[in-house]
């Protein structure tokens, strides 16, 4: 499954992307030797780059804990900047595997893009 890991002034959710197998994406990941991780273009404290360029913040963490988890390593990610517009798209076309990135949940997007948000974290 794509992941898809949102927030949104008070409300972060984790969805899965139901059109893809979990075992799928990790094995994919695991082969490629690191995570394409989608964020935000620059949301203080959740993902932006700091004055040496390094990504820090909260949607970044959760990057570096997926690819510690997987990999052993937080330093095994690539970050993929991304505008609300192009969030959805890059992980259903699977530019992304996990996107870690402001997002309301809505029941609209439980429907028609396939999401289904699965719990709170911010």
């Amino acid at each position: 499954m794509r992941f898809l890991k949102t927030a949104s002034l008070s409300i972060a959710s984790v969805a899965l992307l139901a059109s893809v197998s979990t075992a799928d994406t990790l094995d994919s990941v695991k082969k490629k030797g690191v995570l394409n991780c989608g964020v935000s273009t620059g949301i203080a404290g959740f993902s932006a780059t700091d004055s040496s360029g390094q990504w820090k913040g909260l949607d970044v963490d959760m990057c570096k804990a997926v690819a510690s988890a997987v990999f052993g390593d937080p330093s095994k990610v690539k970050y993929v900047a991304l505008t609300a517009k192009e969030r959805f798209t890059a992980l259903q076309s699977g530019e992304i595997d996990l996107l870690s990135r402001s997002t309301t949940w809505t029941n609209t997007r439980d429907t028609s893009l396939g999401l289904n948000f699965a719990g709170v974290n911010y």
